[in-house]
């Protein structure tokens, strides 16, 4: 059973025939200190792999299916990043917020350019995303 936000409609397929929980599966032996947001990293683990990867995690998966990244306002001035492509939205990173439930409604675009000026963010997002493409490497060698 999944329980990122979405996952229940999560049914779009990339051009492999992966869904949203096909990449949720994959990144969860992917997300690692090293893709956290810095900030984060002291409460970083294994228990909660989802915590701090938000931003590279939205734009890696606009890579694959368009759409847009959309940032929930958190109150202390950053947003928590998710995917909407046409009517499907998904956050295969909402699990890092426990039981608290977060506003999908009305929330702003986020832009890459914005996000990606800062060069660490660009660096965790290219570690996750060749983590990303030797996991399919290796489950298209496995199939």
């Amino acid at each position: 059973m999944y329980r990122f936000y979405g996952w229940e409609t999560a049914d779009i397929r990339d051009e492999w025939g992966l869904t949203p929980r096909d990449y949720y599966d994959l990144l969860s032996g992917i997300w690692s200190a090293d893709t956290c947001a810095p900030r984060m990293r002291p409460d970083w683990s294994a228990d909660n792999p989802t915590l701090g990867q938000c931003s590279v995690t939205a734009f890696l998966v606009q890579d694959l299916y368009g759409g847009r990244v959309l940032g929930v306002p958190l109150g202390d001035g950053n947003y928590h990043c998710f995917n909407v492509v046409s009517d499907c939205a998904f956050d295969l990173t909402s699990e890092q917020f426990g039981d608290r439930k977060l506003d999908y409604a009305n929330c702003p675009e986020q832009r890459r350019e914005v996000h990606f000026a800062k060069a660490e963010k660009r660096e965790r997002y290219a570690v996750l995303r060749q983590r990303l493409l030797k996991a399919l490497s290796d489950r298209e060698a496995s199939v």
